[in-house]
């Protein structure tokens, strides 16, 4: 029997940017007119780059469906049953380990700032594949910030995108990674979120932070 190479993505991960382009019909990236599929996008390549199985890429792909997409006809449970029937218990255990929760168990709504507190303590019961989501997703957001940096004459523009603002966003960065190394998670990719962190913390004596402002779905 003549054995057949699979070449490119396979019919999963084909599936799996459909379905993310359809519920991120319209999103664009915080304060650029990117379509928001570039950055699930982008995340997939980075898990493909350290050669992660196939379940772990689909999980990066609908990262974000689940914090960004509830909307009319959609409602977050209705994301979850479509994401599990589609693409199986693996995957949507994976993108629940890496969305952001509103509210707590009792229902009681977060701050900003309890939000992210929430997203670091749970990662601590995350499975591995979700931690490496983490990380991909956290080094294509900041990458993409330091990027935006070197292109402007006013970095108050890009900081002003963010609801908490230049420190603190520069400090989340570094929360995450060092969250993942108390995790004692060592993969090959720390060494590149660190660089990221690094860098954006370089900036941190620069120019002072824009306002805060209100923003649409980024994924910080």
């Amino acid at each position: 029997m003549t054995s057949m190479t699979t070449r490119g993505y396979s019919d999963r991960i084909n599936h799996a940017f459909a379905f993310a382009a359809k519920h991120h019909d319209r999103q664009v990236r915080k304060g650029t007119r990117l379509p928001y599929l570039t950055h699930p996008a982008n995340v997939a390549v980075i898990l493909t780059r350290y050669g992660r199985d196939e379940e772990t890429v689909i999980a990066g792909i609908l990262h974000d469906v689940i914090e960004d997409c509830v909307r009319e006809h959609y409602t977050r449970e209705m994301l979850e049953q479509r994401i599990g029937d589609k693409f199986g218990a693996e995957v949507l255990e994976t993108v629940l380990a890496v969305t952001h929760r509103e509210s707590d168990d009792d229902g009681s709504p977060f701050s900003p700032e309890e939000k992210r507190d929430d997203y670091l303590e749970r990662l601590k019961d995350a499975s591995p594949r979700a931690l490496w989501v983490c990380a991909a997703d956290k080094i294509h957001n900041g990458s993409s910030i330091l990027t935006d940096l070197r292109r402007t004459l006013d970095p108050d523009t890009v900081w002003g995108r963010f609801s908490v603002g230049k420190q603190g966003t520069i400090r989340w960065y570094r929360r995450v990674h060092d969250r993942l190394a108390a995790l004692s998670f060592a993969e090959p990719i720390m060494d590149e979120l660190r660089v990221v962190a690094e860098q954006l913390e370089a900036l941190s004596e620069s120019a002072p932070a824009a306002p805060l402002a209100p923003q649409t779905p980024a994924g910080v």
